[in-house]
């Protein structure tokens, strides 16, 4: 067979810090937590499965300067069974491994290729009467490229299929810092027949004669990485066409679940209707677990208790997501609202309805609180751990945004105890 086959991945973060999951729910974070292993094996297997040439791994393979020899005795295991099968590995280091320690002191077999700060090519050995293959690669000296490294490549060789391993935020993507960029066209107009790249942690494909393709990640960490994530299976023909599969790898697959509650007025019919919510999400899943935020939308008279109970309704949505199995509740946002009978202008309701009013016109809508409320989460910010402040957002605007959401958030939330409050006094 004249056929070049290799399984390409990117952005495998092992041993991804989760202080967030850990706080909340133990059992979840450890989940998580040993999910990016669990689906680089998920890798190795489906490269041996397939008998492929090799696995091309574009950068980031380790999260910031991990140097747990755990970390790297799992990997040494995982790269032994590649070679004991006679499949190449090839590595480039992105922004998060670059300075790690681990790359740089493990002894790696043979078959393993890490591409340094100097562009490289390797012409792979191929059988007589094949078409010639050159790996290209070129990994991040530090953490900050903050210009294109596309002319640092070596020229595609002559009459060889030509693949290139890249880290980068191409044209830019929301929540990605700027590293190496680089347009789609610039890319097809170095000449390499496949371009691997890494960093943006959602999938593109772009076929053809010069194909591009960023193939996510093997495991989301978190709500911001929802849906299944996968890895590439590429075959260049006899014909040098080139065909791209994708394999799903994850174990954990977080996903946003939208309840809408309108119209439930009991409890345990709430909670019934979660569950179904949850079931539903569950069903066909593309991963062994489901992750899933539960956000609550519409009308109801619960819309008080909920806000006020959230603890309880997350307690009873857990015990529910164990009883469908291989589901968990990650949190539940709460962003209902009272039903027609809250919203009167008469009655115990009303006193809170105006507050409500006077708070958005008068207190929430003021520059002077506005100021006070941003010095105070900008200081919270500062307090965090950096893997943490993205939540208040990444720009002026994202960060006004979120500011603005927390005070209504905080409304709502201060008023739900009020009634929860004035309902103690009437009994």
């Amino acid at each position: 067979m004249a056929a070049y086959r290799f399984i390409h991945a990117a952005d495998i973060h092992l041993d991804s810090p989760l202080k967030s999951l850990s706080l909340r729910d133990p059992a979840l974070a450890d989940l998580v937590g040993n999910a990016t292993r669990r689906a680089f094996v998920r890798v190795v297997d489906l490269c041996l499965a397939e008998e492929v040439d090799a696995l091309i791994l574009a950068g980031d393979l380790y999260d910031g300067t991990q140097t747990s020899m755990k970390t790297a005795r799992f990997l040494a295991e995982q790269v032994r069974r590649l070679h004991e099968a006679g499949i190449a590995t090839f590595v480039i280091r992105g922004n998060h491994d670059a300075m790690s320690q681990i790359t740089r002191e493990l002894v790696f077999p043979e078959s393993v290729t890490v591409f340094g700060g100097r562009a490289g090519a390797i012409e792979i050995d191929r059988p007589a009467g094949t078409f010639p293959v050159t790996i290209h690669g070129l990994s991040f000296r530090d953490r900050h490229a903050p210009e294109s490294l596309l002319d640092k490549y070596r020229p595609p060789v002559a009459g060889a299929v030509n693949i290139g391993l890249l880290h980068t935020s191409l044209a830019g993507a929301p929540g990605h810092d700027n590293y190496a960029p680089c347009s789609v066209a610039d890319l097809q107009a170095a000449g390499f027949d496949y371009w691997a790249l890494g960093h943006i942690h959602k999938r593109s494909v772009v076929e053809g004669q010069r194909a591009v393709v960023m193939p996510g990640m093997p495991q989301g960490r978190d709500i911001n990485e929802a849906g299944p994530k996968s890895v590439s299976l590429v075959t260049v023909a006899d014909d040098r066409t080139i065909t791209i599969e994708e394999r799903v790898t994850s174990v954990a697959q977080f996903e946003r679940v939208p309840f809408d509650v309108s119209g439930i007025e009991d409890w345990a019919e709430l909670v019934r209707a979660g569950e179904a919510a949850l079931a539903e999400a569950r069903h066909g899943l593309a991963s062994d677990h489901l992750v899933a935020r539960l956000k609550l939308t519409g009308a109801t008279p619960l819309s008080w208790r909920l806000r006020r109970d959230i603890d309880l309704l997350k307690t009873d949505l857990d015990e529910r997501a164990a009883a469908i199995g291989a589901c968990w509740v990650e949190s539940v946002e709460i962003e209902t609202r009272p039903d027609g009978a809250a919203t009167a202008t008469a009655g115990p309701e009303a006193p809170l309805i105006e507050l409500r009013r006077l708070i958005a016109e008068e207190v929430a809508g003021s520059a002077a609180f506005r100021m006070e409320a941003s010095r105070i989460v900008n200081d919270l910010a500062a307090r965090l751990p950096p893997e943490s402040r993205r939540l208040f957002g990444t720009d002026e605007a994202a960060f006004e945004a979120a500011v603005a959401a927390l005070i209504d958030e905080g409304t709502e939330d201060a008023l739900a105890r009020l009634h929860a409050g004035a309902d103690d006094g009437e009994a």
